[in-house]
């Protein structure tokens, strides 16, 4: 059973276990993804990595009715100087896990190998500006971050849609614990992520959020002040989006 709460603007869905939230996040989205087709012909979506999203995409994948030959999709973030082959690169994770599992019109990655970082960047945001999106699903990270827009580093306004950001220690050492990485050395130091208004910018932002782990920074989300200490607190102003939360990463919530 799905309880549904709102948080200023933002629309909070409550599940019981992983399984249950990520089947209610697959559905919206499968709905989203028909309208935008409906409507246009074609669908953009852009998709998070990270252990957080394997019941979501699972899901996601496994749900029927989606026409994936009229899809476009993109992911948000990808380490700087890190090939694609390598077993922590989000360009693989989506290959793997996403793109090798429908018939996508096109999946386009952003290349962490990229001789020139910056012009990666500049290419990737031509693309989102030729294809908006309809729909971003994202994650939150353990120190609040929307894809690799850690506190020091976020802007709610934005100018550039994807830059390039040095990591706070806390991503590095997330990407240690959920084993991606042997030791917080490996860990590359720099990005390349999409920004939070271009994220935000997406008609539908779906914000996938299971594990217990994640119950600290979904509370400061949701009950502290909006500000970039959480980036992900900005969800709070957006009507477009929902907060899909299990009953590990909801334990702070008031009854």
């Amino acid at each position: 059973m799905i309880d549904e709460r709102r948080f200023d603007a933002l629309a909070v869905r409550v599940g019981g276990d992983t399984a249950e939230m990520a089947r209610d996040a697959a559905e919206v989205c499968a709905a989203a993804l028909h309208s935008a087709i409906d409507a246009r012909g074609e669908a953009n979506v852009m998709l998070a990595t990270g252990n957080s999203q394997l019941a979501f995409l699972d899901e996601l994948m496994r749900i029927d009715g989606v026409d994936w030959a009229r899809v476009r999709g993109f992911h948000m973030d990808e380490y700087v100087g890190l090939p694609p082959a390598h077993s922590a690169s989000f360009q693989r994770y989506m290959r793997e896990r996403v793109a090798a599992r429908a018939p996508f019109m096109e999946f386009h990655y952003l290349t962490g190998d990229a001789p020139d970082p910056q012009a990666e960047a500049d290419r990737y945001a031509g693309l989102l500006r030729t294809h908006p999106l309809d729909v971003c699903c994202a994650g939150i990270g353990e120190n609040g971050h929307l894809a690799f827009n850690d506190p020091p580093v976020a802007d709610f306004d934005d100018p550039l849609d994807v830059k390039i950001v040095g990591l706070e220690p806390a991503s590095r050492r997330q990407q240690v614990g959920e084993g991606h990485f042997a030791s917080l050395d490996e860990v590359p130091t720099h990005a390349l992520t999409v920004t939070i208004p271009a994220i935000l910018r997406a008609g539908r932002v779906l914000v996938i959020v299971p594990e217990a782990r994640k119950a600290d920074p979904v509370h400061a989300a949701l009950y502290g002040p909006v500000s970039t200490a959480c980036p992900a607190s900005v969800l709070r102003r957006q009507p477009n989006a929902v907060l899909f939360l299990d009953d590990a990463s909801s334990a702070r919530l008031a009854p």
